[in-house]
């Protein structure tokens, strides 16, 4: 089995951010009005079905971000070193046990950021 299978790396989402939480709604709004997606609201941004992450805010990237999913965070993201990615350890966001659950890479890709997001 290929270690990126083992990963189980897929799309999680899709970050898309927005100025302000105004034009958050209004674009989440757009998602949901048009296409029928279910709206979810969080304090910082708002889901359009699981896959499109509406921030409320410039969020990390240029253009948005872009969530990796994986099933063994830690794994992947030595995996992911040695294949000379780096990350940004102060982005690294934690269950509400003390795991782990997200981190950055510090290069954006075509103006987004990526996360690995650990899925279970």
């Amino acid at each position: 089995m290929d270690i990126r299978e083992e990963l189980g790396f897929k799309v999680a989402h899709i970050g898309v951010n927005c100025a302000d939480e105004e034009s958050a709604k209004k674009t989440a709004d757009f998602f949901n009005r048009i296409f029928g997606l279910p709206l979810k609201e969080g304090k910082s941004s708002i889901f359009a079905s699981p896959m499109i992450e509406v921030m409320k805010g410039a969020g990390p990237g240029c253009c948005g971000h872009l969530a990796i999913g994986t099933n063994d965070l830690e794994k992947a993201r030595k995996y992911l070193e040695g294949l000379g990615l780096e990350f940004d350890d102060q982005s690294v966001k934690y269950d509400s046990e003390g795991q782990p659950i997200a981190i950055y890479l510090k290069e954006e890709i075509a103006g987004f950021a990526v996360h690995i997001l650990l899925q279970r």
